[in-house]
């Protein structure tokens, strides 16, 4: 939220801790409870995996409970998105905590988010149930030695199905650790499970657009007809990526989340025609009111139909920014929506002239080695420092 002069962060208050001290006050939690907490767990892991998001910190110190006992996901410092993964199809920044790292991060050759994040879901459910670690050394070596040969123990008191899920989970081998879809299959964790409830169309749409759209002729006000709504200073921050004006204005590959946006100096009727051409040909249907647009397409996907809400901003009498947004569907195929529907949009979306000579010499277009070979390396460099915030692991020589 904004006002003209104010920018407003509105956070959830959860009152009922981390899910560590349960643990430091309590000791080992009864089966049952520790199953209940690892179904949330799950849950929440699998939502944030489906929209591109990699946690790579999962901890008890980072489960927050509130009043009810629901379990809440935070500190996202050191997650990744979908976009950040190599063309090797892994991530490669090693971070994370120590006692909670997936062996492939350690190793330093490349992982894959999903699973690292499985792995530490697994020693999660082990201290929740044990009241201690599966891994705890006092020295990183020998920690890590036992982290890359999964070399621990499960107490009496753990149950066969718990010992078997765990060391499934706790496999050093990523491409045969189980995954998700599989936990959700496995009998000792179908006990006592309800799956989540999805609603049909998430609550991200563009000043109530569905409103608007079923809304009465005689409401709408006359000036909306004439021109695209004007956007201040501070709205425009506020709907930039990472708060980052050059993010806003210079087109990113594959950077796409559950909403996006795009500059523009074509006349703002030139863009409405432009994104239903694009979107009509990918099948989807097409709303029109003014500047606002609402694609719907025609399969119904993992999360039902896929639906993309649009609006044409004035930034300035020249330039316009356009957004958007996913109001219903699944991110992921919306990701792969974009891919296709940006495609038709080439002629125009405007890009600054840095990123266009970037674009140029990608393409071949200079035979120029050196300056191709500079440019590449800068490439490099912005995508290290993308993941500057991340706590980086000293990685002693494995023995």
């Amino acid at each position: 939220m904004a006002s003209k002069t104010k920018i407003y962060i509105v956070i959830e208050f959860v009152d009922g801790g981390e899910l560590f001290d349960k643990i430091a006050k309590r000791g080992r939690l009864k089966e049952d409870e520790a199953r209940s907490y690892f179904h949330q767990l799950i849950n929440a892991v699998d939502y944030c995996h489906s929209r591109g998001v990699y946690h790579r910190d999962l901890k008890p110190e980072n489960l927050l409970l509130d009043s009810y006992g629901v379990l809440k996901i935070s500190d996202f410092g050191l997650s990744a998105f979908s976009q950040q993964v190599r063309e090797d199809g892994l991530l490669h920044t090693a971070c994370g905590t120590p006692n909670y790292v997936a062996p492939e991060v350690l190793k330093d050759k490349g992982y894959d988010g999903t699973s690292s994040d499985i792995w530490s879901c697994g020693v999660i459910l082990f201290v929740l149930m044990a009241g201690y670690l599966p891994f705890d050394e006092p020295n990183l070596a020998a920690l890590y030695k036992k982290i890359w040969m999964a070399d621990f123990t499960c107490p009496s008191w753990f149950s066969s199905g718990a010992r078997k899920l765990i060391k499934r989970i706790l496999d050093p081998n990523p491409l045969t650790r189980i995954t998700i879809p599989e936990i959700l299959q496995d009998e000792w964790f179908k006990k006592g499970y309800k799956p989540p409830q999805f609603e049909q169309e998430e609550d991200v749409n563009l000043d109530d657009i569905d409103a608007v759209f079923n809304d009465s002729n005689e409401h709408l006000v006359t000036e909306r007809k004439e021109k695209p709504v004007s956007m201040n200073a501070f709205e425009l921050i506020s709907r930039s990526q990472s708060f980052s004006l050059d993010n806003l204005f210079e087109k990113q590959t594959g950077h796409v989340k559950r909403e996006t946006s795009f500059a523009s100096q074509c006349p703002p009727n030139e863009i409405i025609s432009k994104i239903e051409e694009a979107a009509k040909p990918l099948g989807f249907n097409v709303h029109k009111r003014n500047y606002k647009m609402k694609l719907k397409g025609d399969k119904s996907g993992r999360k039902g139909q896929l639906s993309v809400a649009t609006e044409v901003f004035e930034v300035a009498p020249s330039l316009h920014m356009v957004e958007l947004r996913k109001t219903g569907g699944d991110t992921l195929e919306f990701h792969k929506f974009y891919k296709t529907f940006s495609s038709g949009l080439k002629d125009i979306v405007w890009t600054s002239e840095e990123i266009a000579e970037g674009q140029r010499l990608i393409k071949g277009d200079t035979n120029n080695d050196e300056n191709h070979k500079m440019y590449e390396q800068r490439q490099a460099s912005d995508l290290r420092l993308e993941e500057k915030q991340s706590w980086l692991i000293s990685r002693p020589q494995m023995v």
